[in-house]
């Protein structure tokens, strides 16, 4: 693993409370690692989303706020960074990634049974889809799927999945292809691949909708993975990805490294239109969108530095691939290949007593948190499950790890920890629900133990 292109100027103090604590905890939050209290966490890798430390660059911008109401100086900075790096001519700010979701799906799906095409889902996006009235289709390749193949771009679209759909549905409001799959345990798509949707979306003029969420990590497989892109910047690849497109949206909570924000962006000025009298009702203003102005500031500060200082990429992603590499070496069945921003563990393969309506992957989230105090999360049944459908789909367990946070050492106690719960001669039978909640369970979800 690379040294870290950064030096700390700020600590924040983390305490191991004792294992009889981290017990009576679990229990408390319901076996639900959402539920566990901060303080009673050592290395918490739930998510990368709003949890990276922010560079001094940002920091100081924030002390910049323009915080007027209406046409805050900082709007337009952040305007013109979206702009510069991805190429769209319209922005809307949102306080997160799922507010521009939200508006997207009420702009476009317009219509009962408006089917939207998708490489795979992630769980909010879906939601949004469905809540507006459309259906959600899996147009991923099977490769996604499955946790052992090791295709380099699992998060591409089957061209002929998708023409298959549009050839049998009237009514497709837009299709949304996601970079690097979080679902699927972080995979990214090919420029080949999005040159080819694009190419047939265009051609039935179908609006092209990325999740832009973790752009620059998929940008960065493609420079590394894909002929004809090793010398190119990443800059470069994010333009040439978005320029495919009709229209993003983003957390940058993730890539940017700010605690709170996101947008919608778009080249369609009637989408823009529409987004921007919808965002008035639900977030703010269209020049703010229920951000600060603090906040605007460390977002376009933070989307340069993302796209532009390709070290701190480099180093995040080799601390998950070293992550991969030590928990592959120990037996430990992970996502082929390693992703960018998380290593995700096949649960069925680590507990394969437990059958999945018993959860094994809230299972092992939560007797990592019991082992060592460490947070992580599932990304399986419970999270993938939505209303009455069967899901038989991977069964995960994501190892998020927040960018400019842990050092080399905390990784390390990580890996140890997961080795011990993997030796483990007392083996957990896994969990029932107490609570459900019928949408987005996997945030509220109580469990109990089955004896």
């Amino acid at each position: 693993m690379i040294p870290p292109p950064y030096k700390n100027k700020v600590i924040e103090p983390i305490v191991l409370i004792a294992k009889e604590k981290r017990i009576k905890a679990i229990e408390e939050a319901g076996y639900n690692t959402f539920l566990l209290r901060s303080q009673d966490v050592y290395v918490d890798l739930l998510t990368d989303s709003g949890t990276s430390a922010m560079s001094d660059s940002q920091w100081s911008g924030m002390m910049l706020g323009d915080e007027a109401y209406a046409g805050s100086r900082n709007f337009y900075a952040l305007e013109q960074a979206v702009s510069d790096v991805f190429g769209y001519k319209y922005v809307v700010p949102t306080h997160q990634g799922r507010a521009a979701e939200h508006l997207i799906a009420k702009i476009l799906i317009n219509k009962k049974g408006g089917c939207v095409p998708n490489n795979f889902y992630f769980t909010t996006s879906r939601v949004h889809q469905e809540l507006a009235g459309g259906t959600w289709v899996d147009v991923g390749i099977p490769e996604a799927n499955d946790p052992s193949n090791a295709h380099s771009f699992k998060g591409n679209i089957d061209a002929d999945k998708l023409k298959q759909v549009i050839k049998n549905k009237k009514n497709i409001p837009f299709v949304r292809i996601e970079a690097c799959l979080n679902m699927a345990g972080g995979q990214p798509f090919s420029m080949a691949n999005i040159i080819q949707v694009s190419s047939i979306c265009r051609r039935h003029g179908i609006f092209l909708l990325l999740d832009a969420t973790r752009v620059v990590e998929n940008a960065y497989f493609i420079k590394q993975r894909e002929n004809g892109y090793s010398k190119k910047t990443l800059a470069e690849i994010i333009r040439e990805i978005c320029s495919y497109t009709d229209g993003c949206t983003m957390s940058s909570k993730k890539d940017h490294m700010v605690n709170m924000g996101g947008f919608l962006a778009t080249n369609s000025k009637k989408v823009f239109e529409k987004a921007k009298e919808l965002v008035v009702v639900y977030e703010g203003l269209h020049t703010y969108g229920g951000l600060a102005g603090r906040d605007m500031e460390a977002i376009a500060r933070g989307i340069r530095e993302s796209a532009e200082c390709e070290e701190y990429v480099e180093h995040y992603v080799s601390q998950v691939r070293y992550l991969w590499e030590k928990l592959k070496k120990s037996g430990i069945s992970v996502v082929e290949p390693a992703g960018a921003h998380a290593v995700f563990i096949d649960a069925k393969k680590f507990y394969p007593h437990i059958p999945q309506n018993r959860f094994p992957a809230q299972t092992l989230a939560a007797e990592i948190y019991v082992e060592g105090g460490v947070r992580v999360m599932e990304r399986g049944i419970v999270s993938g499950k939505h209303g009455r459908e069967a899901y038989n789909g991977p069964e995960l367990v994501r190892v998020t790890i927040p960018r400019r946070v842990y050092d080399l050492a905390h990784l390390q106690y990580v890996v140890e920890t997961i080795k011990s719960v993997s030796k483990s001669a007392k083996l957990p039978k896994g969990l029932k629900f107490v609570y459900e909640p019928p949408t987005l369970r996997f945030f509220q979800a109580r469990f109990k133990k089955v004896k």
